[in-house]
């Protein structure tokens, strides 16, 4: 198991996340955490920069305050998903689920 300790508000500031994520071929990402609004939404920021594209687990994030959870959300999907992608969790299961029943799943084409 891979651990990123974070120093900062962005999971790829100072920490070698980047090169883990390259080093095993990885472009997209499923993001949860805390807080929605600072850490998870600069995260998926950094990530976009670096051309990765990220789905945001709305019931995997929270905030001490729910109503900045809310906006947390919604600024990362605005404008279309600008920098990310907002789903819940059930949602992003049965996506994955239904990659697999049809075998389009990462590396079944391999």
């Amino acid at each position: 198991e891979i651990v990123i300790d974070k120093p900062g508000k962005g999971a790829f500031y100072a920490t070698e996340l980047g090169d883990v994520l390259q080093k095993y071929g990885i472009e997209n990402l499923l993001v949860c955490g805390v807080t929605t609004e600072v850490c998870v939404n600069t995260t998926v920021r950094e990530a976009n920069d670096r051309g990765y594209r990220c789905v945001v687990i709305s019931d995997g994030c929270a905030s001490y305050f729910p109503e900045f959870h809310e906006m947390g959300l919604m600024m990362i999907k605005a404008q279309g998903g600008i920098f990310g992608w907002v789903a819940d969790s059930a949602a992003i299961l049965k996506a994955m689920q239904a990659e697999i029943s049809t075998g389009v799943a990462a590396g079944a084409a391999r």
